[in-house]
């Protein structure tokens, strides 16, 4: 992928019209289930660092922790494929693992110890404590603004039942009377559904904005600058013109080439 393609797929997976707009439902379900998805995450995560470190006197825990590094690169994997499918962003080119003639012979240890990268452990730990954390504040920050849009919205309809069934009256001593403004329960109705409207629609633009966030923590647009361009990888190749092996130019002996002697 060229590099000035990058931005371009940067600015993909955003949402324009967020009401109708499929993504934003099922941001909200991620955003739902994150929470779950967290604590699970991180779970996993802390039992299998403390087993390898406490079973690595008898030897189980060194497998065991290079298994626990692949956990958590394949739970980073499955985040960053989620958001994807989520956001309708391009799956990035699978890169084709490069194993040598040497390494074909080694067992699967071996081949693990060599491709484990501290680097890359050291970030995995910290976007699954990362993904615990955001998911408890993404899932409140949502349900909150969510409850308030619904709320407004669904505020009359709870009003006429609570009026009919229990003649409870929860408008009766509201902002309405204290400013002294006599409006009748029908207008104030259109007000609350209207506000609520413009609430909802706000909660949306919210959730879209916390599935950026989260899309830029989990590194997904990471895979997409990393790919080479096909100039770099297609060079251009020159070829050289073969030299006689009697001494002089290739081309000079080929039946296509004629001199021109001077008398």
């Amino acid at each position: 992928m060229k590099a000035t393609e990058a931005p371009a797929t940067a600015k993909m997976g955003k949402v324009s019209w967020v009401l109708f707009n499929p993504k934003t439902y099922a941001t909200i379900l991620y955003l739902l289930l994150s929470l779950p998805l967290g604590i699970v995450y991180l779970t996993l995560a802390i039992t299998g660092l403390v087993l390898s470190v406490v079973l690595t006197p008898i030897f189980i825990g060194i497998p065991m922790f290079f298994g626990v590094a692949k956990l958590l690169q394949g739970i980073v994997n499955f985040e960053q494929g989620l958001i994807r499918h989520i956001l309708g962003l391009p799956t990035p080119p699978a890169s084709t693992p490069n194993h040598s003639q040497a390494e074909v012979g080694q067992n699967w240890f071996k081949r693990m110890v060599k491709g484990f990268d501290g680097g890359l452990f050291i970030r995995n730990v910290m976007l699954v404590l990362l993904r615990f954390v955001t998911g408890i504040v993404f899932f409140v920050v949502m349900v909150t603004a969510l409850a308030l849009g619904i709320g407004f919205i669904a505020l009359p309809a709870v009003h006429i039942i609570l009026m009919n069934e229990i003649q409870l009256d929860i408008l009766e001593n509201n902002l309405f009377h204290y400013f002294h403004i006599n409006w009748s329960y029908n207008e104030q109705y259109l007000l609350y559904v209207g506000l609520g409207v413009v609430l909802f629609w706000i909660a949306l633009r919210v959730v879209n904005g916390l599935m950026q966030v989260q899309r830029r923590i989990m590194y997904v647009d990471e895979s997409y600058m990393q790919q080479p361009s096909p100039e770099a990888v297609e060079a251009p190749q020159f070829h050289v013109p073969a030299e006689s092996p009697y001494g002089g130019d290739f081309s000079e002996n080929q039946p296509g080439s004629e001199k021109v002697w001077l008398a």
